[in-house]
């Protein structure tokens, strides 16, 4: 017979070795999308494991049947905006111009995405890029994205498109003053 402390426990809809199926699966899609986020590897770190950290204390509502890597964005992206929230901007020093920090290392996305393109993201609107990062970087579907953005799936099509030619137009002129 079962105590009744055991019958009050839900059960949990993701065990221990399905979440780390999920780290394993999903960790460097969301550390991908967070670097474009934040722009800063370290930083992007930190929100991929505050991500990971939120879906292991939430793992109760976990829902089977949706898309697991939907269920990390949306978290990602609670992650991110707790992130923008708290951001400090750095400290002024003589002549108006934050200091500049080296930084050694590489880029981890340098094969796929240059200052250039991070420029550009950063000159879109928030909700093309927001969608645009959410299709392209983040690799859901376009109706995952609609369900996460809580927009029609036609808006979410169409901010794509419309984010897509204007990256193309940015990096182009890019192009143009460097080449």
């Amino acid at each position: 017979m079962a105590s009744a402390a055991s019958e009050e426990r839900p059960a949990l809809a993701l065990s221990g070795s399905e979440f780390d199926r999920l780290v394993d699966a999903h960790a460097a899609t969301l550390y991908r999308m967070a670097y474009r986020m934040v722009g800063d590897r370290h930083e992007a770190e930190d929100l991929v494991q505050d991500t990971f950290r939120s879906a292991w204390t939430s793992r109760a509502s976990f829902e089977p049947g949706r898309s697991d890597r939907a269920w990390l964005v949306s978290i990602l992206r609670r992650r991110s905006a707790d992130h923008w929230r708290r951001r400090r901007l750095p400290m002024i020093v003589g002549g108006g111009l934050p200091p500049e920090v080296r930084v050694e290392g590489d880029d981890p996305l340098h094969d796929r995405f240059t200052d250039a393109v991070q420029h550009a993201l950063d000159a879109l609107p928030g909700e093309l890029r927001e969608s645009l990062l959410l299709v392209v970087v983040g690799e859901l579907t376009h109706r995952e994205a609609a369900r996460e953005l809580g927009v029609p799936l036609g808006t979410v099509l169409s901010r794509v498109s419309r984010a897509r030619a204007r990256l193309r137009k940015l990096l182009l002129e890019v192009d143009r003053r460097t080449g």
